[in-house]
């Protein structure tokens, strides 16, 4: 039985823009809600692309394997695709499918799409197809609105949490459930399609997890990576990983071996970026860790501390001749600090029993704050993110009871990395002091006594300055 479709979608954008990122069909989980979640298997720009993709399916998900099969720029994408046997193993199963993506151009910022597939299902009979073509043409015509809506111009978010928003995390159950991969599947828009070309990421913490997956995202949208992190080994595993997935140029991934817990080295490496990188356009500060123990740095800070607040305080001051008015900093932090308020007697942890958590939870609420202070500075425009539960190795490390307790409903990697990466690419972001979570402002408090006052936040300011003068 063979059944096909065909939709005519006109969007407001440059044809470039459509072609790269329909091209890269890792992209469809974006914009076909039937697909859970699409993986770029090659990418090098010397090889055809090819692809696995999981389609949701109410008893269990279909695996397809797709591959390029035929592109002219700025014209066509042509991809061929095929089912995989229910033995778990690479075997075709019984759904082939031919996916033709034409384009033209209407003008310099209106593209006409023209997307057919043609569907074949061996083994069932012709006579069936009036069974199917209904719900084909449903599916049809969601994958055409979800084209439209990555595509088209989106307007400027709202910079204060939604009233409903406001009400779920203050009952506090609500807002948690969002923490965790529901959250991120019940987005309307999972669109990444704004290009970056020509501009200059930062990225602390590439190695693996929620940097990892920022980092692979980034350089498919033509961002040129500086990727500061632990391991030369490890950089170059983290390099060949994203060059595999994303197709970009080697010549676009800049790394950088440093330990973020000193600060002498922050400031060292900090201090050659704005040498070798006179404009940087996104500074995403995502390198974390949780300690069991407390330990001291060389310098004499509480571990904990220094990797998740001073090190990115200090980059971000340190970076700042090389900010534009339109740069951004992205802080991502963790959904930990609502349970926190500012220790502002011990910020070091050598007065109290420590507690690894507390400590984690403590330094994410003062970067959060150090992000509000900023937000009221001219530039650049600072954004504090969180990443939601996320099944990340880290986590899996530092908190591995909570990570066997949750296993069934923590996010991916990728899931986690969304919020981060749309904040360093969307056209159009209002400044704003909120945390967001999953492209959406929510409240940066839920618990009485937790929001730092404006004193609490002037002493902040001035802490860090005393803390970070002698490396800047």
């Amino acid at each position: 039985m063979q059944q096909q479709l065909f939709e005519r979608i006109r969007v407001q954008r440059a044809v470039s823009d459509c072609y790269s990122y329909l091209r890269d069909f890792s992209n469809i989980e974006q914009w076909d809600p039937s697909v859970y979640r699409a993986e770029k298997l090659a990418g090098a720009s010397s090889l055809p692309a090819s692809y696995r993709l999981s389609f949701n399916r109410p008893s269990k998900q279909l695996t397809m394997h797709y591959r390029e099969t035929h592109a002219e720029e700025n014209k066509l994408v042509s991809l061929e695709g095929y089912s995989l046997a229910d033995d778990g193993g690479d075997n075709p199963g019984r759904l082939h499918a031919v996916d033709d993506i034409e384009f033209e151009a209407l003008g310099p910022e209106l593209t006409e799409i023209r997307y057919r597939a043609t569907l074949t299902f061996d083994g069932l009979p012709s006579a069936l197809s009036p069974l199917f073509k209904p719900a084909l043409n449903r599916l049809s015509k969601r994958v055409a609105k979800g084209i439209a809506d990555a595509l088209n111009p989106k307007p400027s978010p709202s910079a204060k949490p939604k009233l409903s928003t406001r009400i779920h995390d203050q009952l506090i159950l609500p807002g948690a459930i969002n923490f965790s991969k529901h959250g991120y599947l019940s987005m309307a828009d999972k669109a990444l399609s704004e290009r970056m070309d020509g501009k200059v990421v930062v990225l602390t913490g590439p190695t693996s997890g929620l940097g990892l997956a920022a980092a692979k995202l980034l350089a498919g949208l033509g961002a040129t990576l500086v990727l500061l992190g632990r391991g030369d080994e490890r950089l170059r595993d983290c390099t060949r990983d994203i060059l595999n997935s994303s197709g970009c140029e080697a010549s676009n991934i800049h790394s950088y071996n440093v330990e973020l817990s000193s600060l002498a080295q922050t400031s060292a490496t900090a201090k050659q970026l704005l040498t070798d990188f006179p404009n940087i356009d996104v500074l995403i500060n995502n390198a974390g860790a949780l300690f069991a123990e407390r330990e001291e740095t060389e310098e004499g800070n509480e571990l904990a501390l220094a990797v998740n607040l001073l090190s990115p305080v200090l980059l971000s001051k340190l970076l700042s001749p090389a900010f534009t008015d339109s740069s951004r900093i992205v802080n991502v932090v963790s959904g930990g600090l609502y349970l926190s308020a500012l220790r502002q007697q011990d910020m070091q942890w050598r007065k109290s029993k420590y507690n690894g958590s507390g400590a984690y939870a403590n330094a994410k609420r003062a970067l959060l704050c150090y992000t509000q202070i900023q937000q009221q500075e001219t530039l650049p425009a600072t954004y504090a993110m969180h990443p939601g539960w996320a099944a990340t190795p880290g986590v899996e490390k530092s908190l591995p009871a909570f990570n066997r307790l949750m296993s069934g409903v923590l996010r991916d990697s990728r899931m986690a990395a969304d919020t981060a990466v749309w904040l360093a690419s969307a056209a159009k972001l209002p400044r704003s002091g909120a945390l967001w979570l999953d492209r959406q402002p929510h409240p940066t408090s839920v618990i009485p006594g937790t929001e730092p006052s404006a004193s609490q936040q002037a002493w902040l300011e001035q802490w860090l300055d005393d803390q970070l003068a002698p490396y800047l």
